[in-house]
């Protein structure tokens, strides 16, 4: 799990890159739309990166196909980097399309805060993400999808409901994970049927907009 480097490291770089570190700073002020499981707060865009890491480093043994595990956690810790100035998308509603092109400028921005060659070596990886071509990126992927799913089943389904997410439009979204994981899809789908063949997200939506209804009245 060898973690790649810049092959010439230079000290007279350093200033650049404590510059792009304190820059990452501001990632823990981005907040997404899902909710950690027992909290009220929403989740941070930096917490996200390093939860969906953990999942990934649990996942690999899932995993249909060999990956450099090292090159997966370069991947997911450098994936939402762009959102310091794009802001976070919610994945079940944005516009992929207007999304690629904020997070391209920001991408460009925010890596070329460092050196040249350490600066291409991570918008490589961000790119290498969102291409989602490779293993790597495949598994980084599942993983980043997985963990909204989870804090939507164990913890109410709260941004499902508070955004009037459907059940085709979760599935559509999230079945990615089994591109690189089949076996942790195959578990997670019938849990995805079963809340809304409850009718548990959909009964909440629909009692949430018949009181709004109502206090408009």
């Amino acid at each position: 799990m060898a973690l790649s480097c810049p092959p010439t490291p230079d000290p007279r770089h350093l200033p650049q890159i404590f510059h792009f570190l304190i820059e990452l700073d501001r990632l823990k002020a981005v907040l997404g739309k899902a909710r950690p499981v027992g909290l009220e707060r929403y989740e941070n865009t930096a917490e996200h990166s390093w939860h969906v890491a953990m999942v990934a480093l649990v996942l690999v043994p899932y995993c249909k196909f060999p990956v450099d595990l090292g090159r997966v956690l370069e991947i997911l810790l450098v994936h939402d980097i762009p959102e310091i100035d794009a802001g976070d998308q919610f994945a079940f509603t944005r516009d992929p399309v207007a999304t690629a092109v904020r997070e391209t400028a920001a991408a460009e921005r925010l890596f070329g805060l460092l050196p040249p060659e350490e600066g291409e070596r991570l918008l490589a990886r961000w790119r290498e993400y969102e291409a989602r071509e490779t293993p790597e990126a495949l598994l980084a992927y599942a993983a980043d999808r997985l963990m909204p799913v989870l804090h939507n089943l164990y913890g109410g389904q709260r941004s499902w409901r508070e955004n009037q997410v459907s059940h085709a439009r979760v599935k559509e979204i999230v079945q990615g994970i089994g591109l690189a994981c089949p076996d942790v899809w195959a578990a997670i789908e019938p849990m995805i049927d079963e809340v809304f063949a409850q009718g548990a997200v959909l009964a909440r939506e629909a009692g949430e907009g018949a009181s709004a209804d109502a206090g408009r009245r």
